[in-house]
């Protein structure tokens, strides 16, 4: 059976990964995406939104921007606001958002309870940190003749495209609500993601990791952002960058 559904952030790093898998699957996709073709409407000011979700059964929303105070919550208002009644929200969050103080942490899970409060029939999945993400932050942090590291903190790598393989499952399933959390395969120390960053890329520099203070690292050395029991991912990082000269670059911001 084929669903229309609508994937905001279509065009982005996890985005593409879902428009793809559901569209080999016989499925009738929409992108919604103000950045790039094919634009079809701006949850950042609504033009074309009630185009995009007429007659759709399902909504994955992965459009987000870190970067600009509010935004996601005014996108998840638009968004909630404008899909037909009886459509099937599903949302990707973040593990450990319901814990964490980092401030996009916060508004993701923000945006969860907007879409638990909403009445529309919804499921949410957490993930953990994209392999994308983790070396886009090594290749910064490799920019200086030092590579300075968190002291103490690790991160649970999982690549994008098992994400969505997941979400795409989500997509044409029923409501369930809250799902189990995805992880990736391994957790690495940041100390060890850079080295593996450095053999990866020929590179040679000292690794030193640094006490950083504040609530925002206390809690990801305390590893809110991990979920070690689930290892579902099955690409590890170093695996991941080997493949990563074929891949498009990260971007920070899916809208």
């Amino acid at each position: 059976m084929t669903h229309t559904i609508l994937v905001t952030g279509g065009t982005g790093t996890l985005g593409r990964h879902v428009v793809d898998r559901l569209t080999a699957a016989g499925h009738s996709v929409r992108v919604l995406s103000r950045t790039r073709p094919p634009y079809i409407g701006d949850l950042t000011t609504g033009a074309g939104l009630a185009e995009a979700v007429e007659g759709v059964r399902t909504i994955v929303h992965l459009a987000s921007d870190p970067f600009k105070r509010g935004a996601d919550v005014e996108a998840a208002r638009r968004l909630i606001a404008a899909a037909p009644g009886g459509t099937h929200l599903v949302y990707v969050s973040i593990v450990g958002v319901d814990r964490h103080p980092y401030s996009y942490y916060r508004t993701k899970h923000e945006v969860e309870g907007m879409i638990e409060r909403s009445g529309l029939p919804y499921t949410i999945l957490r993930a953990t940190q994209f392999h994308d993400l983790i070396r886009y932050g090594a290749r910064m942090l490799a920019r200086l003749p030092v590579m300075f590291v968190p002291a103490g903190t690790s991160f649970q790598p999982i690549e994008a495209e098992d994400v969505a393989e997941r979400l795409a499952e989500l997509a044409v399933g029923e409501p369930a609500g809250r799902v189990p959390d995805l992880g990736g395969p391994e957790v690495l120390g940041a100390a060890e993601i850079a080295r593996i960053y450095l053999r990866a890329t020929g590179r040679r520099r000292p690794v030193l990791p640094v006490p950083i203070p504040g609530r925002v690292f206390a809690a990801f050395r305390g590893g809110v952002h991990m979920v070690p029991g689930r290892r579902d991912g099955r690409v590890t990082f170093e695996k991941f960058l080997a493949a990563a000269g074929e891949r498009p670059g990260y971007s920070v911001v899916d809208r």
